[in-house]
């Protein structure tokens, strides 16, 4: 582990950009061309900086059946058995809060609500705001 950081609005998984002159976390003598979130929690997350080698180590597990097997269980929202479960926050308790594991249904139903929600406001999140309105002086 390569650096801790605070609250952080990203998910386990995403990929940042790696300081200069940064090492491997597992080879020390190998400079780190990737830098890839780790466990992720409401108080920050934990970086792993990656050689080539662990990088396409990481990539060749995450297409495995073992990364399969962790996709499966149960969704924290429906409470439902899923074999799509994938890193999800509930937006209406901030960008960093609690992250859940969520199945691939809940996700879509979410998206969807939030479309509908935005296209409610469609016809006024475009305009620009009226001069008249404000006081320069």
């Amino acid at each position: 582990m390569a650096d801790v950081t605070g609250p952080i609005s990203t998910l386990p998984g995403a990929r940042h950009s790696v300081p200069k002159g940064q090492m491997c976390d597992q080879h020390d003598d190998r400079p780190a061309v990737a830098r890839i979130q780790g466990e992720t929690d409401s108080m920050g997350s934990e970086m792993n900086d990656m050689c080539q080698e662990c990088l396409d180590q990481h990539i060749a597990w995450k297409n495995s059946p073992e990364a399969a097997e962790h996709r499966k269980g149960t969704c924290e929202w429906c409470k439902n058995p899923a074999d799509d479960l994938r890193d999800r926050r509930d937006f209406e308790e901030g960008m960093s809060g609690r992250i859940y594991r969520v199945c691939g249904a809940c996700v879509k139903r979410e998206n969807e609500e939030l479309a509908a929600e935005m296209a409610e406001h469609e016809d006024t999140l475009d305009d620009p705001p009226d001069d008249d309105d404000y006081d320069f002086d």
